[in-house]
């Protein structure tokens, strides 16, 4: 068993919690908390926007010092002197994005299942310890944002103002997609593959966050469903217990 199989049976048999007062239990602090508890001083972005300044924190689980843009949902980015010490991002560096503020503060892993249902043979659904049975693969990829950089845009435009840091490369632990596609058996005249993930949104008839791949891309061997990163687990504010990496693509999958 090496380490990574270690850690991930250790979390078999217990539930795996945030806790943290910036994160504990569902809530989140207010932001005058924030302000006088969990921040450490400010960074200017050099925005032309203006507006430019923000927060630096090392309060959220998992992260060391980070630049805060958003609390509720967590967006932090990534300090550009630290892209300058490694060609891999560390972990608790890895810039983190969250579309809805409903995230998953507590994962079951016993009770977590992956569910491939549509148009296939079987639909299934995957434990952990099923998925990491599959045979592996290991491929360094950059995860990016497709906002990196919007807060440099002339004219504004709306969304999280990002400076260059919403970004970051890891080597990436887990198993083919078309592996694990395989197991449902697709069938023929199948267009797409979609995915879903653990946040939910906060407003009754809200979107759920959902993207695609066209089915040939899905299978086409380097698209991988990655439980680990740089050498360890997912952190659970990038993903744990598992997340889709598309070699090449923006990370909004």
């Amino acid at each position: 068993m090496d380490r990574l199989d270690a850690e991930l049976a250790a979390e078999t048999s217990r539930r795996r919690f945030l806790q943290n007062a910036a994160l504990g239990g569902a809530a989140i602090a207010a932001a005058p908390a924030l302000a006088q508890g969990i921040t450490q001083g400010l960074t200017d972005l050099h925005l032309p926007g203006g507006n430019a300044q923000r927060p630096m924190t090392s309060a959220f689980p998992g992260k060391g010092s980070m630049i805060l843009q958003r609390v509720h949902p967590p967006l932090l980015e990534t300090p550009m002197d630290v892209f300058d010490r490694d060609v891999f991002t560390p972990n608790d560096q890895f810039f983190v994005r969250w579309h809805w503020a409903d995230i998953p503060t507590s994962i079951d892993v016993d009770a977590f299942r992956l569910t491939i249902r549509g148009h296939v043979n079987k639909p299934i659904a995957i434990s952990l310890e099923q998925l990491m049975r599959l045979p592996r693969v290991e491929m360094a990829a950059v995860n990016q944002c497709s906002g990196n950089s919007r807060g440099l845009f002339q004219p504004r435009v709306p969304g999280a103002q990002w400076g260059n840091g919403a970004m970051g490369n890891a080597k990436w632990l887990g198993v083919r997609l078309r592996d694990v596609l395989d197991l449902a058996g697709v069938k023929a005249g199948a267009v797409q593959v979609r995915f879903g993930a653990l946040d939910q949104p906060v407003v009754a008839g809200a979107p759920d966050f959902e993207k695609a791949l066209d089915i040939d891309h899905a299978r086409d061997g380097e698209v991988m469903i990655a439980f680990g990163m740089n050498g360890t687990q997912l952190p659970l504010l990038n993903g744990f217990p598992i997340r889709l990496i598309v070699p090449g693509w923006y990370s909004t999958y």
